[in-house]
């Protein structure tokens, strides 16, 4: 069927700067200091797809939700277009507009042929994210039962610090290839309970999580071998976990989550120091 098509990207980026700063608490060598800290913003970027048929209806589908830094959206919006076969060529847009600071609006000339059958499933958007397959902004947020606030256990900096070096003696597949994250469920002496490991960080956390019903999530750490993005806070939330530690750095939407829900959200864990995002009464020093 022959159809004209409007595509309108919805981008709900309520911080356009890709740079988010956040007073912190860094912890280096036994000393504590309040620091300023930059956070990579992580945004949700929900993509719409609006298109009319010869007989003058319009119909709005929901394609994918990718998590993005904001900036150079429209690129990113006619990129999505292209890899995903909507459009085969650039000049199959013929028109963009911004109606709204949060909207981008791209026409496709009347020649497109568009079936919208085809989109009764989501895209799933690659950029390593969780989230990527949900049609809609408002289905990230999801609700939590086990409440990670109420949980109040307390780990010492020092076990914290033993973390990384552990990790990496755990980490089998990793030293084979090099190349696969690892999530692990740790007691607060310091102790692995379980570590799963997979090329795709929210799948190794999926798996930690379901693999046994029976571990105490709401008295462990969970630690990821990268970095903390929004998909790993809400998983680690939904299982009541208190305490998630990054090797690598935290997103903007990382951290604003773990705020909302308790967790207490540390970033660079190293063996010389760490810094603390959320709720750092959780760290004995």
């Amino acid at each position: 069927m022959r159809t004209n098509l409007i595509c309108t990207l919805i981008l709900t980026n309520r911080i356009l700067s890709s740079i988010l700063s956040k007073e912190i608490i860094r912890f280096r060598r036994d000393h504590t200091t309040s620091v300023v800290d930059d956070l990579s913003v992580e945004e949700p970027l929900e993509i719409r797809v609006r298109h009319s048929s010869n007989n003058g209806s319009t119909a709005s589908v929901s394609i994918a939700v990718t998590m993005r830094t904001p900036g150079d959206d429209e690129s990113l919006a006619r990129g999505f277009l292209f890899t995903e076969g909507v459009v085969y060529d650039q000049n199959q847009i013929i028109a963009v507009n911004h109606p709204d600071i949060n909207i981008i609006e791209l026409t496709l000339a009347p020649a497109v042929q568009f079936d919208a059958t085809q989109f009764t499933r989501n895209f799933y958007a690659s950029s390593s994210c969780g989230v990527c397959g949900k049609a809609s902004i408002d289905s990230i947020h999801s609700e939590t039962i086990h409440l990670p606030w109420k949980s109040k256990f307390e780990i010492q900096s020092k076990v914290l610090l033993q973390l990384p070096d552990k990790l990496r003696n755990q980490q089998l597949h990793f030293g084979k290839t090099g190349g696969i994250h690892a999530c692990a469920l740790i007691d607060t002496d310091g102790g692995f309970l379980d570590l799963k490991e997979d090329v795709g960080r929210h799948n190794a956390m999926d798996k930690l999580i379901g693999s046994n019903h029976d571990y105490p999530y709401n008295r462990s750490v969970i630690l990821v071998s990268g970095r903390a993005s929004f998909e790993l806070i809400q998983k680690a939330s939904k299982a009541g976990v208190g305490l998630v530690a990054s090797i690598g750095a935290p997103s903007s939407l990382a951290v604003q989550l773990a705020e909302e829900q308790g967790i207490t959200l540390i970033g660079f864990l190293k063996e010389k120091g760490f810094n603390i995002y959320s709720e750092k009464y959780r760290i004995k020093f």
